[in-house]
């Protein structure tokens, strides 16, 4: 047996698609602002060791001083520069945002789903469920970190805990409108298997839901994550952290007020980006949004 690339067809490079950004930024502009905020500030972030300054060296002769070209926004009361460890600040709300999203996703798809479809365990799953989201997240991650000490991955873990029934919830309302529907039905009937019947026709449904959902996840655990730093249950108080520079510096606000206003207005930009992106997706993915449009 021979094969003949004559017999392949090919698409013309000219006929394929390329995406008009320009219309789809006016028609999504929440979108493109959302990701746009914070692809620029992922890019400063990792990119700090190379214009950003040593955020944990200390000089008490420089403390409290006022912004100047060598301290673009001053220093703290121990005389650490207050810009580089904002930015170097950026690491930890994005990393803890990041992973709770991700794990309260995959954890809340998985139950979700298997809750959604499987008639005899959605009571069950549900009431823990339930259960779960009667927790306060700041009282279960301080209880957290009592018994398992200070940490980002224990921050991860309580913010995951309690983001994941919310997932769970939203996945399950998701199946239960779509294992209903005819072309569902038809796979079983012409003889597939039910995981495949899951990860062909059921799971990508709750793809756009999940999305959403996740920017939630996201804004709120980088919110959570700075209030537990605030308090002192977060990360060690030597490591720049966004909620952690605010609690140190609200003491010297009449005086250095850059300490405080600096971390602060990147917390709010970020955690407005990531709502802007939510909602963007929203209506990205809301089909009578899009009719509209």
């Amino acid at each position: 047996m021979t094969l003949s690339f004559a017999s392949v067809e090919t698409k013309p490079i000219s006929r394929l698609r390329v995406p008009n950004v320009p219309r789809l930024a006016k028609r999504y502009p929440l979108v493109f602002a959302g990701a746009g905020i914070l692809a620029l500030l992922i890019i400063l972030t990792l990119s700090a060791p190379f214009y950003a300054g040593d955020p944990l060296s200390m000089d008490p002769l420089k403390r409290l001083q006022p912004p100047s070209a060598e301290m673009w926004f001053g220093s703290d009361n121990l005389g650490r520069d207050v810009f580089a460890r904002t930015v170097f600040g950026a690491r930890i709300s994005l990393v803890v945002g990041l992973m709770s999203a991700v794990s309260a996703a995959l954890g809340g798809v998985l139950i979700g789903v298997i809750a959604g479809y499987v008639r005899w365990l959605d009571n069950v799953v549900m009431r823990v469920m339930d259960s779960l989201m009667s927790i306060p997240t700041i009282l279960l991650a301080i209880a957290l970190i009592f018994l398992m000490g200070p940490g980002i991955g224990i921050l991860v873990i309580a913010i995951t805990i309690r983001e994941i029934p919310s997932v769970t919830r939203l996945v399950r309302s998701v199946v239960l409108s779509v294992r209903e529907r005819p072309y569902v039905e038809a796979a079983l009937c012409g003889g597939a298997r039910l995981p495949k019947v899951l990860w062909r026709h059921i799971l990508p449904s709750t793809i756009p839901a999940l999305m959403i959902q996740s920017a939630n996840v996201c804004a709120s655990a980088i919110l959570i994550e700075a209030g537990l730093s605030f308090l002192g249950f977060g990360v060690p108080p030597e490591i720049p952290s966004w909620g952690n520079m605010i609690s140190t510096s609200r003491l010297y606000l009449a005086i250095a007020p850059l300490t405080v206003f600096a971390p602060g207005t990147c917390l709010a930009v970020t955690v407005l980006a990531v709502n802007l992106l939510g909602d963007g997706l929203r209506d990205l993915f809301d089909i009578r949004s899009r009719r509209r449009r």
